[in-house]
């Protein structure tokens, strides 16, 4: 996303919540620990770790792998490294449950229907993620309330029942150009999936870049209904009318 770095406004509202963020981060590594930053090697994700890398927080961070990232999500991975000195933690798939679910549906399978389409991010994602939250008193993740239909009442803390500890989303009311501001002004390594027109990067089959003026997630999961495109890692409050 191009962004005006000349633009005073925007560069003094990241100020701002550059400052209120931090103040998040901190006071998650003293009253909840141990904490973990889940990094999906998306562009919100690397403002985190910036912002726990910089100011040398106890955050452990972790990713992933489903086995069927894009290239360019592992080059980032290496480029941490060199940028950081930064190693992230990795979780993968359990394999029986990868295999079973290739051996009964095909490789490719989740196209086929929702459930399957599920069904293959609990075993790529939602059982490792488990695994990666066992123990931990907080979850830090990069979402951000304008990304999608489901996270429009996205708040900055809340209990998640299913992994039994505080989840936080220390940038849900930030807006894509603050995000790509912090990148740019910081010059924080990124996902170069990102200038190809991907605005949010999830495996390889499931993602594809958008056109301009589509929505940041309408390339996840294309084929389905706008309304229920999570993966199962987030489960989001619904407001009672």
């Amino acid at each position: 996303m191009e962004v005006d770095l000349n633009n005073v406004e925007l560069l003094a509202t990241v100020d701002r919540q550059v400052e209120l963020a931090t103040r998040l981060l901190q006071t998650i590594a003293d009253d909840y620990s141990p904490a973990t930053l889940a990094n999906s090697l998306g562009v919100e994700d690397m403002v985190l770790t910036d912002l726990i890398v910089r100011k040398k927080l106890p955050i452990e961070i972790f990713s992933l792998d489903t086995g069927r990232l894009p290239v360019e999500t592992y080059d980032l991975m290496q480029r941490l490294k060199r940028h950081y000195g930064l190693t992230l933690k990795f979780y993968f798939p359990r394999n029986d449950l990868v295999e079973s679910f290739v051996r009964e549906h095909g490789i490719n399978g989740f196209y086929e229907s929702v459930e399957l389409r599920k069904a293959c991010c609990h075993a790529r994602k939602v059982e490792p993620l488990k695994r990666a939250l066992g123990g931990k008193k907080a979850w830090i993740t990069g979402m951000r309330a304008e990304q999608s239909e489901t996270r429009a009442e996205l708040p900055l803390q809340m209990f998640d029942a299913g992994n039994n500890l505080e989840k936080f989303n220390p940038l849900t009311g930030w807006t894509e150009a603050e995000v790509w501001a912090y990148i740019k002004t910081r010059d924080v390594p990124y996902n170069r999936l990102h200038d190809k027109g991907y605005p949010s990067i999830g495996c390889a089959p499931c993602t594809r870049a958008v056109a301009p003026g589509e929505h940041v997630r309408s390339g996840r999961w294309w084929w389905e209904d706008p309304t229920g495109k999570e993966c199962g890692l987030h489960v989001i409050p619904v407001k009672s009318a």
